[in-house]
């Protein structure tokens, strides 16, 4: 019995199997820049990885926002890049988002947090998990796409950015707005084992509590912000028992929580308090309507500053990040990844949520179906992102990157 010829597909996987070793060390070279934000100096990154990618045949258009808006911002530096590849009139633009910008690497960790070290088939360093290694993913999956040479039609574009720890709007929403790029379709890094369909929301507030200093030995003089804000503290973290009862109906998303990360005040232990920040992070359900919640939050601590005669307080908003909401027109993406995800991974891959936010809402609000997917584990805390020895398993690497190339060609492959 004569053996069938190899598919497509199977010639895709060939591909990225011969062109493996290339892809690690492209990956490597990413992680060995460091993209710490904050200070956000990320353009020498950005001008490492165009660098790269010429050396692969791309031309990556660097896209520096302007020096004025990324101060303002609170960062250093920060050049977007978009890779076109054009393959054939009509069909759609798919485009591929990783970001580039990762939480700085703190302590804990047992390998160079930059040194790329591959141990027992991982790579570890900060920005392998989450997402320079969809940088890799993607870029490779295009190549491999490439070197196919099937007839296709419509085309892929990567966008790798560099300002989603701070929101993104500098990233991907900079690119939107200015009209650089308009696709029909949207993919951004995620994990193998799951395609991400919908993930929370994320309002952040900075609570500034006035009070009047005095000193500690005659504190009826003055009056303590400290106080205050306690009393505003107790009332937001009591609205987390009210907040249990409001479930999603997205898979993977469970509830609304309010948590405040960082408290600043006070002058020296023998003084009251004139002054104390805070700084409270509230994630919302998809379900959930960001004016009615910011309006919620504000009435709590008026209500409970209230309670507290003689402070004043300043509420400032730092972060509206709005909830990626399932999407039915992203349903041949979705569709594509789960059946080649079953055939490389050997499982079904299910559609979820996550309690994350994401770049990806930014595509969403400007109508573009969108779905989460790259190279990692199935938990966030699996990957160690955010946490010391954050690491990429190069299995997942090499699968993910599989499953994308034959998602792509599924989707821009001309019909017979």
């Amino acid at each position: 019995m004569t053996a069938s010829p190899p598919s497509l597909h199977d010639a895709l996987d060939a591909w990225i199997d011969a062109h493996f070793d290339d892809e690690v060390r492209f990956l490597q070279a990413l992680v060995r820049v460091p993209t710490d934000t904050p200070p956000g100096n990320n353009a020498p990154h950005a001008e490492r990885t165009a660098e790269l990618l010429a050396g692969m045949g791309y031309v990556a258009e660097q896209h520096p926002v302007p020096q004025a808006e990324v101060r303002d911002y609170g960062l250093e530096s920060l050049t977007n890049l978009i890779v076109r590849r054009r393959f054939g009139d009509g069909g759609p633009v798919i485009a591929l988002n990783a970001h580039g910008d990762v939480v700085p690497p703190g302590e804990g960790w047992t390998h160079d947090p930059y040194g790329a070290e591959i141990v027992d088939g991982r790579l570890y360093g900060r920005a392998s998990a989450v997402s320079k290694s969809d940088f890799a993913t993607y870029t490779f999956a295009l190549r491999a796409l490439e070197a196919l040479g099937a007839p296709l039609h419509g085309g892929v574009e990567l966008h790798f950015t560099y300002d989603e720890e701070f929101g993104g709007e500098l990233g991907p929403g900079w690119l939107l707005r200015q009209g650089l790029t308009k696709p029909d379709y949207l993919l951004a890094a995620g994990f193998s084992y799951q395609v991400v369909t919908a993930h929370n929301g994320c309002l952040q507030m900075e609570v500034t509590v006035h009070g009047k200093m005095a000193h500690a030995a005659i504190p009826d003089t003055g009056i303590d912000a400290l106080q205050g804000a306690v009393a505003i503290l107790d009332a937001l973290y009591a609205r987390n028992v009210a907040y249990r009862r409001i479930t999603s109906g997205v898979e993977g998303i469970q509830h609304p929580y309010l948590n405040v990360g960082r408290i600043e005040g006070g002058t020296n232990t023998n003084v009251v308090p004139g002054k104390v920040t805070l700084k409270l992070d509230r994630r919302m359900i998809p379900e959930e309507d960001p004016v009615v919640v910011e309006a919620e939050v504000r009435e709590t601590i008026a209500t409970a500053a209230a309670s507290y005669p003689g402070i004043e307080v300043e509420v400032k908003r730092l972060l509206l990040a709005r909830s990626l909401k399932p999407l039915p027109s992203n349903r041949p993406l979705v569709e594509a990844l789960q059946r080649h995800g079953e055939i490389v991974f050997g499982e079904p891959i299910p559609t979820s949520g996550t309690p994350l936010y994401t770049d990806v809402r930014l595509y969403g609000e400007h109508g573009i179906p969108a779905a989460i997917y790259g190279a990692g584990p199935r938990t966030v805390l699996e990957s160690h992102a955010k946490r010391a020895d954050e690491r990429v398993d190069l299995a997942d690497l090499r699968r993910a990157t599989k499953v994308v190339a034959r998602t792509l060609l599924d989707l821009l492959k001309k019909p017979d």
